[in-house]
């Protein structure tokens, strides 16, 4: 899939951002990522409230391997390829799809907020050194030089 089909094919779902991301694309709406272009498959973001619906057009999540083992990425699902050719219905989907993504970040959003709540918080003191003057630095590398010259004579 190339940026201008993606283009084509989100026409009546709105406008959308679409970015280079892995080898293939992201697509974001409100600055919101909702949708993944990777290998010869477009996946939509999914949540509990999305993913029966994926399951009952037999749809598949994300997986790829590594050399170890298959990792599925459950937050996002295939497409069904009939959508390719109803754009109506696309939208559709893309407008959960996004609904689902908005609906992860407001839930990670709580976390952050409750970590900084939870930090006590505590005064940091900084260890105060003082520094000679770069002229007596220079002055007495010059004293430990001449002295290190006269004991190896």
């Amino acid at each position: 899939m190339d940026r201008d089909f993606l283009i084509d094919l989100f026409a009546d779902f709105g406008p959308v951002t679409i970015r280079r991301m892995f080898s293939g694309f992201g697509i974001s709406a409100d600055g919101t990522n909702f949708a993944l272009a990777l290998r010869a498959g477009l996946y939509f973001r999914a949540d509990e409230q999305t993913i029966p619906q994926f399951e009952a057009e037999g749809s598949k999540p994300f997986s790829y391997q590594t050399r170890a083992k298959t990792v599925i990425v459950n937050s996002y699902w295939e497409l069904p390829a009939r959508l390719f050719d109803d754009s109506e219905e696309l939208s559709t989907w893309a407008r959960a799809a996004l609904a689902a993504a908005q609906r992860a970040a407001l839930r990670k959003r709580p976390k952050a907020r409750k970590a900084a709540a939870k930090k006590p918080a505590t005064k940091t003191v900084k260890k105060v050194v003082a520094k000679r003057p770069l002229a007596k630095k220079a002055a007495t590398r010059r004293v430990g030089k001449a002295k290190r010259a006269h004991h190896s004579k």
